[in-house]
């Protein structure tokens, strides 16, 4: 079993930034395939961003592109997403996610932190 505790959201104003956090407990990240989701009120889960087991960065959504970085620490498990500027549009509760690396199915999933970006 996999614990994933997200942290780092808050309220900021557009063109800002913030660095989300997700804390792994349990097992070792280093095995998992990572991602970034996110769901606005009203709106379908949307994927972020997702990086394999070693680091290379496999998918942005065209929406975050040049804005959004994910990136991980294996030897912190710790997986990170660091937005700049912010827009109002990408207001939702964000979620982190992991995946066995031998398939693409997310079993873990954290409860989310909320984040929202003021015009």
């Amino acid at each position: 079993q996999v614990q994933l505790v997200e942290s780092g959201g808050g309220l900021v104003q557009a063109g800002g930034s913030l660095r989300l956090s997700c804390a792994a407990s349990g097992r070792t990240l280093s095995s998992f395939g990572m991602g970034w989701f996110r769901q606005a009120p009203g709106k379908e889960r949307e994927r972020v961003a997702q990086i394999t087991w070693s680091g290379a960065v496999t998918y942005y959504a065209d929406s975050v592109k040049g804005r959004f970085t994910i990136s991980r620490d294996n030897a912190k498990n710790i997986l990170y997403l660091q937005m700049n500027s912010l827009k109002p549009e990408d207001t939702a509760v964000y979620y982190c996610a992991a995946h066995p690396s031998n398939d693409d199915i997310y079993d873990y999933w954290g409860q989310g932190t909320q984040v929202t970006v003021s015009s």
